[in-house]
């Protein structure tokens, strides 16, 4: 009887294993709970409060952690987080720009979130609501390592609840135990001018700051190499604009001769563009100089295209087309506290 018992237990070990095993490879390793503080929600709103996490829906995400150090990165770890979207944490809340009588898009907003420590980092409103793969951002409430299934490696696992964003390659921005959000938008001022006609702007600024840097004429030829995306170009508002790929030179490229990119830089560096009749949109630095999916923001070459150029600003992370500044005139480098 002996025998056939052990072989009943066999049988029934087995079928337990079929049962459980599935296809995700990122669900092996134990779950780990990385319970979130108390998270705070205020700046230009009209209602501020804490974080109710008990009305909000888990969302997962995949990220292999790595710090901006040495010519390449560190590796830290393979890992699936578990958490609250700040898509969703940000979603019932009414904003209340203090810009609105000048300038009512919600583009120019940003978000600083900040953690126990009193460190900060910076996102765009764009990236939490414009991007094509959206619920990218977390809160983390848990973690799984991502386990290598030959070399058995064990990640360290992180003591509390985190920021995490996927879309990062350098995971600077992961700050652990956020404790606040504060929505902002832009105290940069620029003369709005609707009744603008024929808008084109032959010349495309670069500065940090007041500090001019660089100038592109719509006469300068692109630098090589071009990168060609095909696009749905849609907007928010009047919808379909067109399926004419976008030709033009990655932003990273454009400004490598005078733009050195810091730690600091991807944790709360900022990009502003501006077209001559006051329209703008915020960018992170993160979002052009932190990729992992390259999708890279294009500045495409527009020249004596009237409406259009000479240049043309392409974020190709964005669902919708209204981060796409036409006429691109201005590019501004700055910090948080410059903001």
């Amino acid at each position: 009887m002996k025998p056939l018992f052990t072989l009943m237990i066999a049988v029934l070990m087995f079928a337990q294993t079929a049962r459980t095993q599935t296809n995700d490879f990122y669900d092996d390793a134990p779950r780990i709970d990385l319970p979130p503080a108390a998270l705070f929600i205020d700046g230009e709103i009209a209602n501020p409060g804490e974080v109710d996490f008990s009305a909000l829906p888990l969302r997962q995400v995949v990220v292999k952690e790595t710090a901006f150090d040495g010519a390449n990165g560190k590796f830290i770890g393979a890992y699936q987080y578990e958490g609250y979207s700040l898509y969703d944490i940000l979603n019932s809340i009414e904003l209340k720009k203090n810009n609105q009588d000048e300038f009512p898009p919600i583009v120019d907003l940003y978000v600083v979130v900040e953690n126990a420590g009193g460190e900060k980092v910076v996102l765009s409103w764009g990236e939490l609501y414009y991007p094509i793969h959206r619920h990218e951002i977390l809160i983390a409430s848990a973690v799984r390592r991502i386990v290598p299934s030959k070399t058995k490696d064990l990640w360290p696992l992180p003591e509390s609840s985190k920021l995490v964003v996927a879309s990062d390659l350098y995971t600077v921005r992961n700050i652990s135990r956020p404790v606040r959000i504060t929505v902002r938008s832009s105290s940069k001022s620029f003369e709005i001018r609707r009744d603008l006609k024929d808008m084109y702007a032959p010349q495309l600024t670069f500065k940090a700051g007041n500090e001019v840097k660089k100038v592109l004429s719509d006469k300068d030829q692109p630098a090589d190499p071009l990168v060609s995306y095909n696009s749905v170009f849609y907007g928010r508002g009047r919808g379909i604009h067109g399926t004419t790929p976008f030709i033009g030179m990655m932003m990273k490229d454009v400004t490598g001769d005078f733009l050195k990119v810091t730690a600091d830089d991807l944790k709360t560096g900022m990009v502003i563009s501006v077209a001559p009749d006051g329209y703008r949109a915020i960018f992170t630095m993160s979002e052009i100089y932190n990729r992992n999916d390259q999708a890279e923001v294009l500045i495409v070459p527009m020249p004596k295209v009237v409406d259009q150029g000479g240049y043309l600003l392409y974020p190709a992370a964005d669902y919708f087309s209204d981060r796409s500044i036409r006429c691109l005139s201005e590019l501004i480098f700055l910090q948080l506290a410059e903001l």
